[in-house]
């Protein structure tokens, strides 16, 4: 059954709280604030976020990035009165940056869709089987996790630094926090040993990587310190907590969801869409291995069983395009245009390494097309309406075979499908994976990382506790339909 959201639960310290999502399209910097005791959220400051050509590869403005979290957090104080009690960071997991003694960044990071990772994943095989990697750590073998990324700066001799950390973490970090990395996040590095929980030294010494520069892992939910420098000057931040939420932000997504049972799946839908389940034990036999499943951190200790699937990084790509040629499409025209063309004939792999590249989309699209026999599109804006539709069919049809498996795997009967992120508010996509899977499917929120970072939050600071284990994930779940329930009434209100 779906949880009954608790209306009275109210924390007893009313400060405000302060989520911060790092997104690979856009970042974000968003208020929580306790109104005549109901939780009022509202997104402060959001800007715009891409990797960029430069220094050798594609990269992340890492500049960019903390002067707009900077000047989010300034209006923040100046809105929040009352005070801030604390700040979490999520963000997307495996990209990183490399610091020297003092913390402070040796370049900008690289950004995971770097073309360099395709010769270091081949050169790291030789020295670890795959499957070996993925006995080790129940990590869906991909190569932009952090262990290829790190091997290649090894290969292209980049100065280690004296530490590295993933984004999130390294901007907690920038504030006042210790250096660490949340389980979580580090999970999807690809070097976290799936029974110990820790860093596993055998794929580091094959990596010829020091494990003596990999943070401290620590919880979902850890305080990490106090906020330092000189936004801690200012009056509402003089007392403000930092916390490591969940910080991988498909994770912060997903303890967003106000679900019991195990009924349930889920799809995170933004960039990419991962489709899976919420499981209390890891699955990594060696059918999850051969499907290429993964095991990622969940709050509370459980696991993410999932498998990334590409998603609206499809459409982005195309959008880019087309916008250079002259033609700039709103997703919510192209989803009503696409709704109203014929059923496309033939679907896509979108898991075809090629699509996962970026540029020249339409061009990559066709390409699959005509590989498999079938009718080269119009890839002028103009035809982006059939463009739009054969991605969200071809979406649909991929997110029912790997909920199919995911079902199987897992043991569940599942009836429940939540949709979450940005990409849930497609309804037409959303119809379609309805009709593809036959899953009651339930639209979750657009910011769930955001409502999961501030459940995590909740749970920590008004539990017994310094980090999210065990039972209190139940607490983070309570919290989350809270907070759910507020941005519901929101919507229907406005």
């Amino acid at each position: 059954m779906r949880r009954t959201p608790d209306r009275a639960l109210v924390p007893h310290d009313t400060r405000a709280l302060v989520a911060v999502d790092l997104g690979a399209e856009s970042c974000r910097v968003s208020l929580l604030r306790w109104v005549a005791g109901r939780p009022v959220m509202t997104v402060v400051n959001r800007f715009a976020n891409a990797p960029r050509e430069a220094d050798g590869g594609l990269r992340w403005d890492l500049g960019m990035i903390e002067a707009g979290l900077k000047h989010g957090l300034r209006l923040c104080a100046e809105i929040a009165v009352e005070g801030v009690r604390s700040i979490a960071v999520d963000g997307w997991a495996v990209d990183y940056v490399r610091v020297d003694a003092d913390g402070r960044a040796l370049a900008d990071p690289f950004c995971y869709r770097d073309e360099r990772t395709i010769e270091a994943e081949q050169s790291l095989h030789l020295e670890i089987a795959p499957e070996r990697l993925r006995e080790c750590t129940g990590v869906q073998l991909l190569r932009i996790n952090t262990l290829y990324q790190l091997y290649a700066d090894r290969l292209q001799g980049l100065p280690a630094g004296s530490q590295w950390m993933n984004l999130p973490e390294y901007i907690l970090s920038r504030w006042g926090g210790a250096p660490v990395a949340e389980f979580t996040n580090a999970t999807h590095s690809q070097m976290v040993d799936l029974k110990t929980r820790r860093w596993c030294e055998e794929i580091f010494q094959a990596a010829e990587l020091n494990v003596e520069l990999a943070p401290k892992l620590v919880p979902s939910g850890t305080e990490v310190g106090r906020l330092s420098g000189e936004l801690a000057e200012l009056a509402a931040f003089r007392d403000t907590v930092l916390i490591a939420p969940a910080c991988h932000d498909t994770a912060s997504a997903i303890a967003g969801i106000p679900a019991v049972g195990d009924d349930w799946a889920y799809i995170s839908s933004g960039t990419w869409s991962l489709v899976g389940t919420v499981l209390e034990e890891p699955r990594n036999d060696a059918a999850a291995a051969a499907e290429n499943f993964t095991n990622l951190g969940a709050v509370g200790g459980r696991v993410c069983f999932h498998k990334n699937v590409n998603g609206m990084w499809l459409i982005r790509q195309c959008l880019h395009q087309w916008a250079a040629e002259g033609r700039e499409w709103s997703v919510p025209d192209l989803v009503a245009a696409a709704e109203k063309v014929a059923k496309p004939v033939g679907l896509l792999d979108v898991d075809d390494s090629d699509l996962l590249l970026a540029g020249g989309m339409p061009q990559r699209i066709n390409a699959q097309r005509v590989r498999m026999g079938l009718v080269a599109l119009g890839e002028g804006p103009e035809n982006a309406p059939a463009f739009a539709s054969l991605i969200f069919h071809s979406l649909a049809a991929r997110y029912a075979e790997v909920l199919e498996r995911v079902a199987y795997h897992s043991g569940k009967r599942l009836k429940r499908l939540f949709v979450v992120g940005g990409g849930s508010q497609n309804d037409f996509l959303n119809r379609l994976t309805q009709e593809a899977t036959g899953l009651e499917l339930f639209r979750g929120s657009a910011e769930s990382s955001t409502v999961g970072n501030f459940a995590v939050q909740l749970a920590v600071l008004e539990g017994s506790r310094d980090d999210v284990t065990g039972a209190d994930a139940e607490q983070v779940s309570r919290w989350a339909g809270r907070l759910a329930l507020a941005l519901e009434e929101a919507v229907t209100k406005s």
